[in-house]
């Protein structure tokens, strides 16, 4: 049994927290978050904390006590603080601007790509970093996730869009392939 499920989630003060069923909305400064959660869970609310109990001890239950209750207190942090990406374009001419919610990469394509920001997400550019920022964490990932799709970093000379935090794994070339077999 999952030991992270059964610890407690404290509701902060300006977040609102609403029960309906399954369904919970979460109100806070940086936005709303609505989710449906599985019957197998049973989620209790008293005045500053959520519990979250299990129905029946099944595989399935088990499976969604840790992942209910995780999802639960992103939820919570996304509406206080807010989650945020940060990637990094590397390259030469590499560059971003954002105009209203419209993200526009110049990556070495012979035409710009143009991103629009799903509801709730912001972009921000500062010279060669862009930001990904909103409420909800599983929305920021992907958002982050499929613009690095645009131009994944390569090996040879880590150009490309990456993660901030990322290391990429560089290869030899062929130059220097060829220097180590001569000697």
């Amino acid at each position: 049994m999952s030991r992270i499920g059964k610890l407690s989630i404290q509701i902060p003060e300006g977040v609102t927290v609403s029960l309906d069923g399954n369904t919970i909305k979460v109100i806070g400064p940086k936005g709303a978050l609505v989710r449906k959660f599985s019957k197998d869970i049973t989620i209790e609310k008293s005045e500053n904390e959520i519990k979250l109990l299990e129905k029946r001890k099944t595989s399935r239950s088990s499976a969604l006590y840790g992942t209910t209750r995780a999802i639960l207190a992103n939820m919570i942090i996304g509406v206080t603080t807010g989650w945020l990406k940060t990637l990094e374009l590397v390259g030469t001419g590499y560059r971003a601007d954002v105009s209203g919610d419209v993200l526009t990469l110049t990556v070495g394509f012979s035409h710009p790509i143009k991103v629009k920001a799903p509801p709730g997400i912001s972009f921000k550019v500062e010279k060669t970093d862009v930001s990904v920022e909103g409420p909800d964490k599983e929305v920021v990932g992907q958002v982050a996730a499929s613009l690095r799709a645009i131009r994944k970093p390569e090996p040879y000379k880590g150009k490309g869009i990456k993660y901030k935090d990322e290391v990429i794994r560089r290869k030899a070339g062929k130059a220097a392939k060829t220097v180590g077999a001569a000697a």
